[in-house]
């Protein structure tokens, strides 16, 4: 990985990893942890996964339609009603390329990289406490998916940190969704510099320069009002308890039948 790029090849990435992908061309990026055994688990909004090549099956359920993938069964595996999902690389990449998402970076690396969701200045807790939480998660789901609030790139931050802020006031810990309200924000705030500089280049700096800062202050890594949750508090802590209470008592017997698959 690089200044200008956090493209990687396959063999280059280890379980625990926290991945991404770009979709649309570039519009937005997906994200994911890298389980191993080219297994990715993610987190997608459940309205979407019924027509999804890589969400369409639960193997514990008879009811739901077996995975189209054609090289593991257990691709889609997710619960009910949950937007945790367990796909094969291959269908978590839909032919893009595979990025790595970069943890502990300084704060002029994270200032450097112009686009938001590629890193973070957070540390990444041990790699088997990351697979641990997100295949717990793959068993009790992670609440409902909001764009901003909760996120592909939030379960994966939350994965790789264990970190949640304590009060969210519409901002998750997406570095996408911090991009997508501060590009707007500093052109804003930055529009009653024309009145004082008649030069193009120099608004556009002050709003490069507000955009960067909108970034790093939202970062996690950054933020003062983020605490550690364990994964099995974290239902209690966002008043998902009671939701997954049978999952959660299945939840290791579930685990070893999908990782043996």
């Amino acid at each position: 990985m690089g200044l200008l790029t956090n493209r990687v090849e396959r063999n280059e990435i280890k379980p625990g990893d926290h991945i991404y992908t770009y979709r649309a061309v570039f519009a937005y990026s997906h994200h994911g942890i890298f389980v191993g055994g080219s297994k990715v688990v993610h987190f997608r909004p459940e309205r979407n996964l019924d027509s999804s090549i890589d969400t369409s099956s639960n193997l514990l359920d008879p009811t739901f339609p077996r995975s189209t993938c054609p090289t593991f069964p257990d691709c889609g595996f997710r619960q009910p009603n949950s937007g945790v999902v367990l796909s094969c690389l291959d269908c978590f990449l839909r032919n893009g390329s595979l990025y790595c998402f970069e943890y502990g970076v300084t704060p002029s690396v994270f200032l450097a990289k112009v686009r938001g969701g590629t890193c973070t200045t957070a540390a990444s807790d041990p790699l088997e406490t990351v697979i641990h939480r997100a295949m717990y998660l793959l068993q009790n789901g992670f609440g409902n998916y909001d764009i901003f609030e909760n996120n592909c790139e939030d379960f994966a931050l939350y994965c790789k940190t264990g970190l949640l802020i304590l009060d969210n006031l519409g901002i998750g810990r997406s570095g996408q969704a911090s991009s997508m309200i501060g590009a707007p924000l500093a052109a804003l705030l930055s529009s009653p510099l024309k009145l004082l500089m008649p030069s193009p280049i120099g608004v556009a700096t002050v709003t490069a320069g507000m955009y960067c800062m909108t970034r790093y202050a939202t970062d996690i890594g950054i933020r003062t009002d983020v605490i550690k949750v364990a994964v099995e508090d974290l239902a209690v802590k966002l008043g998902w308890a009671g939701r997954h209470d049978e999952a959660a008592e299945e939840n290791e017997a579930s685990n070893r039948q999908v990782v043996a698959l």
